[in-house]
């Protein structure tokens, strides 16, 4: 199901403008139907309060919680059922100066990251955007979310529409903060074409933070590691999250998966010393979460920190983001795969240690 599904539902109805609009708004915050001063019958067309019970049902359907596994971090893992009885992943980040959630915008990812879990099932279906929100109204009922990041399971600029069209109203009626919107993908020449259209937009168009993942400065390198991703070399998406950045306000957050003896070596911090210099942007270091099966080790902290210090001494500011939720299996994928299950793990989402 699509946001614009229930529109055009709740306009059959009858709905008006200001009546869908609250509605949409109710839900995505997670806040009962019958909320505020005015009472439904001196607000809402008859029709709409008649059919408004087996709607409210149905979005609750679209992602109901299966399991969850809190994690001593403060983390929590949810494992969600969808209307057609496929799961997902949503992750409660630990708890910070903004509450988070990280949402998935696939079942599965046709990207293949080697390193990934979800990658290595391949792609099942695309989300719509509602039930992209209903990971968010879900969340909601449990705590706070006042972020959301798109880092879940799948490559959100292979789902293009559902995922702007769910960024708009979380950055509307959400409640989001714009900036808290972060989109992250792995670069995909459709998503910089629709995210330059927003650069000169009217002001209160929804402008999501953008997440550029990078693990690698060397373009055969990445191409390995990344196997199904568009060819882009280092330079030109570096280049691409610049504009952006420039245009929105917002640095650009790259993130890089520590892979011990792949991508954590001088000749890397060399690459991203002359990549990112004087550029607006932030280097994530995210050390991999290792898993049996898999050809990739996490390097050792000290190591990772090591690499944080250098690149903080040379100007690229760096945050080192331990993997949340560890205790849990908290790699993206991984959660599925035990309740499926399928193939092999992955990294995880992060919390935030700054230098």
């Amino acid at each position: 199901m699509h946001i614009s599904d229930i529109r055009h539902r709740l306009r059959l109805l009858g709905a008006g403008p200001a009546h869908e609009e609250r509605v949409l708004r109710l839900w995505a915050r997670a806040l009962p139907q019958d909320s505020g001063r005015r009472k439904l019958e001196n607000f809402l067309p008859r029709a709409l309060r008649n059919e408004l019970p087996a709607l409210c049902e149905e979005l609750a359907a679209l992602a109901r919680l299966h399991t969850e596994h809190p994690g001593e971090d403060g983390s929590a893992r949810l494992l969600l059922a969808l209307a057609d009885g496929q799961t997902v992943e949503s992750v409660l980040l630990p708890p910070g100066r903004t509450p988070g959630l990280c949402v998935s915008t696939q079942v599965g990812c046709a990207v293949g990251c080697r390193f990934c879990m979800t990658g290595q099932g391949g792609l099942v279906r695309q989300l719509g955007s509602a039930e992209i929100v209903a990971q968010v109204a879900l969340a909601r009922t449990r705590r706070p979310v006042a972020k959301v990041v798109f880092m879940g399971m799948g490559e959100p600029a292979h789902n293009l529409a559902a995922v702007m069209e769910a960024i708009d109203l979380l950055g509307t009626g959400g409640a989001i903060g714009h900036k808290n919107l972060v989109l992250s993908t792995v670069g995909d020449p459709r998503l910089f074409e629709r995210l330059h259209a927003l650069e000169h937009a009217a002001v209160g168009t929804v402008k999501p933070a953008l997440a550029l993942s990078l693990h690698s400065t060397k373009a055969a390198l990445r191409a390995e590691l990344l196997p199904r991703a568009p060819r882009m070399a280092p330079a030109e998406l570096v280049a691409q999250g610049e504009r952006y950045a420039r245009a929105t306000g917002y640095p650009i957050q790259f993130q890089w998966t520590l892979l011990a003896g792949v991508n954590d070596g001088d000749d890397e911090i060399e690459g991203i010393v002359a990549l990112l210099s004087g550029k607006y942007a932030l280097m994530n270091l995210i050390p991999y979460n290792a898993v049996p099966g898999l050809p990739f080790a996490r390097p050792s902290w000290e190591r990772a920190a090591e690499i944080a210090r250098t690149l903080h001494r040379r100007g690229i500011l760096t945050k080192l983001r331990q993997s949340a939720g560890q205790d849990v299996q908290a790699g993206c994928g991984q959660l599925r795969a035990r309740d499926l299950p399928i193939h092999k793990p992955s990294a995880a989402p992060q919390r935030e240690v700054s230098w």
